[in-house]
């Protein structure tokens, strides 16, 4: 298995307005959000950003999606293998030899 590209950056804050708007001054609009404080915006033809509110109790993170053209499964150490997500993709996590975790997309 190949994957294409970066399909996504998935950006978790703790203030979903400031960072939205943000990211807008920067260039980019607002394709949908949803009622639990996160949201989908795209600028361009490139990767879309996915935008997650969590509580200040949690800390933010960051993780770049890949795109795969396939569910196959890669030569890589597996964290989860793919399963559908409630937004009409699958969705796999598989770790670098730095431990690092890379989301694997098909299907957006």
């Amino acid at each position: 298995m190949t994957t294409t590209g970066i399909d996504a950056v998935y950006l978790e804050t703790h203030n979903w307005g400031k960072a939205a708007k943000f990211f807008q001054t920067l260039g980019y609009e607002i394709d949908f959000t949803t009622d639990h404080n996160s949201g989908l915006l795209r600028n361009g033809d490139g990767p879309y950003l996915f935008i997650a509110e969590v509580p200040e109790s949690q800390p933010t993170g960051m993780k770049l999606v890949l795109k795969t053209p396939s569910d196959a499964t890669p030569d890589v150490e597996v964290v989860s293998p793919f399963e559908d997500t409630h937004f009409g993709t699958r969705e796999m996590t598989v770790r670098d030899p730095d431990g690092r975790e890379w989301i694997l997309q098909a299907g957006s």
